[in-house]
């Protein structure tokens, strides 16, 4: 017997696959749209979901579109797109054990019922997985929306929004709660703006040009080519194949060579910039050379002024020789966290043309010690990019970058090994195409772009895109999740973050700071200073 509290609205009147056709009673909604209860209130409008009984279950589905049937003008057809199903509560009637996916579909006729704040609480509730809350599932008042942590970084995820939706917020947030649940976790994010020290400063650890220390020998040789070759065509070949054989026998000056079977130029084995420099005179004062010594002075050149150049100093300095390798790694990959589980990188401060470079080498860096502590106890890494599509462009021109190649294939192999990717970023369609589709949780706030709007859609799992139809008219600081973090696709008001977790990204208040003046005279000089110094 169908409890009475159940308020039907319509019926089905076609079945598509995942995607089908119901007719709903427009005086009914209506009524309901006056309800104090929220999920009444929403029945039947666009973004709502409605359930169908199907023998002793449940099927639940999201309303996608809605038009007036041109038939009877009290009727209203409406596209929706099948969630998945639960059994049916004897007692109540209620859905509970709900899973995503259907096993059967309603035959046309079937009544459609409104979905209840109950139903929705069983929907949403959090099963025993490891989770953490972020916010308020729409249009509920005291439903939490819940991400599953193992699912979430076990497939990657990718956090989007266009500027000024909360993105940073959002990914600060997340984070947090991440942290929150495990202190004693591995996190690694590239920030290119600065913004995420003041948000992490209590429970992570900063690093930027002036503490990093990152050693240059710890680049591999086509990260050594981008950072010291600067020629194009049959040139660049040539510069690579003699630096190639100048950088090994660098490396094999080292002692630490002796001890390692077979040495290649990707070794990372400390070399002196001063040996390079040498081996590279030597080289060119040969009879011999099959060319000319215009290569060699090219290469002699480069490398001396990226070793004098003190805005290179973090990762060219002199004292950066000795074989701190395990140091470094253990440093930057919170290995032990002590209770600071995130690195925030600050590459704000790092020339432009390696900052590139610098995040190519961090991001290997965390897809190589996976690869090589296989025979040990596991410790997973999760890498967040902000500022992705910087990284990955969707640009054939870029195809060989070598941060593009090693973010790739971490989106693509990460997860055998322990690695999770996280990017965030504001234009999804500038992304490599399929390294989106390779996340496989989508948490999408507003984004105001036709393209940024058909990208997201393409990646999406099939029955999420009726929700991608209110990516456009979302609010600040919420946003759409779907895909393996969640249970089903779900829109959640984020919650707000306390003032010292947040990240540096507040916009300036114009009609505010233009009201006051005084101090130039004295600021302008310090900022000249720390202009001419690059910030030291």
């Amino acid at each position: 017997m169908r409890p009475s509290t159940d308020i039907a609205i319509g019926y089905v009147a076609e079945i598509d696959g995942s995607a089908s056709s119901i007719l709903l009673d427009a005086e009914k909604l209506r009524a309901l749209s006056s309800s104090n209860d929220s999920s009444l209130a929403m029945a039947g409008q666009v973004g709502s979901q409605v359930k169908i009984r199907v023998n002793d279950s449940w099927l639940l589905a999201n309303i996608r579109t809605q038009k007036l049937c041109s038939d009877d003008e009290r009727a209203i057809v409406g596209q929706v797109d099948f969630l998945g199903e639960g059994e049916e509560e004897k007692l109540t009637g209620r859905i509970y054990q709900f899973r995503r996916g259907v096993t059967r579909y309603p035959v046309p006729g079937s009544q459609v019922y409104a979905v209840t704040s109950q139903d929705i609480k069983q929907v949403y509730a959090a099963d025993a997985r490891a989770n953490i809350e972020i916010g308020t599932v729409f249009p509920t008042a005291d439903i939490r929306g819940a991400l599953y942590i193992d699912a979430m970084l076990g497939k990657h995820f990718a956090l989007l929004g266009s500027t000024g939706t909360g993105k940073s917020t959002a990914a600060a947030l997340i984070l947090h709660r991440i942290c929150e649940k495990a202190p004693e976790g591995h996190i690694v994010m590239i920030d290119p703006h600065g913004e995420y020290s003041a948000a992490f400063k209590s429970n992570g650890k900063i690093f930027d040009v002036n503490n990093i220390a990152m050693p240059y020998w710890l680049m591999n040789f086509e990260e050594h080519c981008e950072v010291f070759v600067t020629t194009r065509g049959n040139e660049r070949q040539t510069d690579m194949d003699i630096l190639a054989r100048c950088l090994l026998q660098a490396r094999q000056k080292n002692r630490i060579a002796d001890s390692i079977g077979r040495l290649t130029v990707d070794s990372p084995i400390p070399y002196l910039l001063s040996d390079l420099l040498n081996i590279l005179q030597n080289e060119m004062g040969k009879l011999d050379k099959a060319t000319s010594s215009a290569p060699f002075m090219r290469l002699k050149t480069k490398i001396e002024e990226m070793k004098n150049d003190p805005r290179y100093g973090f990762m060219f300095s002199g004292m950066l020789v000795g074989d701190t390798m395990a140091q470094f790694i253990t440093k930057i990959f919170r290995l032990p966290g002590g209770g600071k589980p995130i690195s925030i990188i600050d590459v704000s401060g790092v020339p432009s043309d390696i900052t590139s470079t610098v995040v190519a080498v961090l991001s290997r860096l965390v897809f190589d010690y996976a690869i090589w502590s296989r025979n040990e106890p596991q410790r997973p890494i999760l890498l967040v990019c902000e500022e992705a599509h910087r990284y990955i462009p969707n640009d054939a021109t870029m195809q060989h970058s070598a941060v593009r190649d090693v973010l790739s294939r971490i989106a693509k192999e990460g997860r055998k090994y322990g690695v999770s990717l996280g990017l965030i970023t504001q234009r999804p369609s500038d992304l490599s195409e399929g390294v989106l589709s390779q996340c496989g949780t989508i948490i999408s706030m507003r984004l105001n772009n036709d393209r940024d709007q058909a990208f997201v859609r393409a990646a999406m799992p099939e029955g999420s895109r009726g929700f991608l139809d209110s990516i456009p008219a979302l609010r600040n600081r919420e946003c759409i999740v779907c895909g393996e973090g969640v249970a089903i696709p779900i829109r959640v008001a984020l919650d707000t973050l306390e003032e010292d977790k947040r990240p540096a990204s507040d916009d300036p208040i114009f009609s505010e700071l233009w009201q006051t003046s005084g101090g130039e005279e004295d600021m302008t000089p310090r900022i000249v200073k720390r202009w001419r110094s690059q910030g030291r």
